[in-house]
């Protein structure tokens, strides 16, 4: 009887196995396909002028005249002898020139945003990616962290985790080894300028396991490890967006640790919005216990964004009417609608601000966009009133 259910277990491994051997295939296709589609395109964003001194605080003829005088590179042009896309470095570098970058002061603290919800599904890394490329056109100098093993982030930039990393690559060393002192070692440039990404894969989730099992042999700085690692490397960045795994764990907790700002995205449905005060019923007592043992949380905003938004369902709109009652300033007024602008990008490995134009519509592309970006910008101001630098300038803009 023993040696049949052996034999049964193996079976049904080589199966398991099988079936992962042929998705990692057919993922690694996708992904080079992807890939060859991309070849004859910029995957970084380009900008026309009145764009680019939209974002770079200039008029259009400010960009000209420092184009004239020689303090600004004469751009490129086509055939036709239009000017060809601004790409996002030239737009930092008219940041420098023009005095408009808005770096936090070497005394502001780094802002640390981990967006975090207990359950999947909820738009959490499609969130994550679009706030750190958000912010990196504005100029910020921004880190993403990927900590979930599923490694959705790392995906949107083009990676096929388990294919194209190895756990060399990612927070395991770092997470396992107490001698390494510093993240710099998994730090990876993107393609968009101001962007980098520590990138995540499978074999990240075997240290959860680990560190549960250190842990519960009285190892509680562990906790710690993640919040010492990007303390390594903040001198470096303005924002480091973190995105954690769906689910409490070693990992999480050491992101709950180790950030200063937590962003919760909530789907307006009736399972979402009952996971989601679970969640903060967990959330509350977990900072209690870390509190009780010396490791208290300190988080200089807490924000909700409705998340998958579809306004033609009556009762979606029903509870967004809940949630704004419920959660008042934290909730961030715009929602983030679904999109199939957002599903088309991914299914490219891409975001919808890397898209060229649009997938389906333009009015559909353009409403999309000021979803995200006004979501985006939301956030950004509260991570600049964090920073006793801009605190003030946000006064008098009547923004904080």
């Amino acid at each position: 009887m023993a040696t049949a259910l052996v034999r049964a277990g193996q079976a049904d491994q080589a199966r398991v196995a099988a079936l992962a051997e042929r998705c990692s295939s057919i993922l690694e296709k996708l992904r080079d396909g992807a890939q060859s589609r991309r070849a004859s395109e910029r995957r970084e964003p380009t900008f026309t002028i009145g764009r680019a001194a939209d974002l770079v605080g200039r008029t259009p003829a400010a960009i000209r005249e420092a184009e004239k005088d020689g303090r600004l590179p004469e751009p490129g042009r086509t055939d036709t002898n239009r000017r060809v896309g601004y790409t996002l470095a030239q737009v930092n570098d008219m940041r420098g020139v023009f005095g408009t970058r808005p770096w936090r002061d070497a005394a502001d603290p780094c802002a640390i945003v981990a967006v975090q919800n207990f359950k999947g599904g909820v738009g959490k890394s499609t969130l994550s990616v679009h706030l750190a490329q958000y912010l990196a056109m504005r100029g910020y100098r921004v880190l993403l962290i990927d900590c979930d093993s599923q490694a959705s982030a790392s995906t949107l930039f083009g990676y096929v985790p388990d294919l194209d990393l190895d756990e060399e690559q990612t927070l395991y060393p770092f997470l396992r080894q107490d001698e390494l002192t510093s993240l710099d070692y998994a730090i990876r440039s993107t393609h968009f300028d101001g962007l980098d990404l520590i990138p995540a894969n499978l074999r990240l989730f075997q240290s959860e396991y680990e560190l549960a099992a250190r842990m519960a042999r009285g190892q509680g700085a562990l906790l710690d490890r993640l919040q010492h690692g990007i303390a390594s490397v903040a001198d470096r960045y303005d924002v480091v967006v973190i995105d954690p795994p769906p689910a409490l764990g070693a990992i999480s907790l050491s992101v709950l640790r180790a950030a200063n700002a937590l962003i919760v995205p909530v789907p307006p449905t009736v399972m979402d919005f009952a996971s989601t005060a679970a969640f903060l019923a967990m959330l509350d007592e977990t900072m209690s216990v870390l509190q009780e043992h010396g490791m208290a949380t300190e988080l200089s905003f807490l924000k909700f964004v409705a998340s998958k938004v579809d306004e033609n369902k009556s009762m979606q709109r029903e509870l967004l009417g809940l949630m704004s009652q419920l959660y008042g300033h934290a909730l961030v007024r715009t929602p983030l609608k679904d999109s199939a602008e957002i599903d088309n990008a991914s299914a490219r490995l891409m975001t919808v601000y890397e898209l060229d134009g649009p997938t389906t519509s333009k009015s559909v592309r353009d409403r999309c966009l000021n979803y995200l970006d006004g979501v985006n910008s939301e956030i950004e101001v509260d991570i600049r009133a964090m920073w006793p630098s801009h605190a003030a300038r946000l006064r008098r803009e009547g923004l904080a």
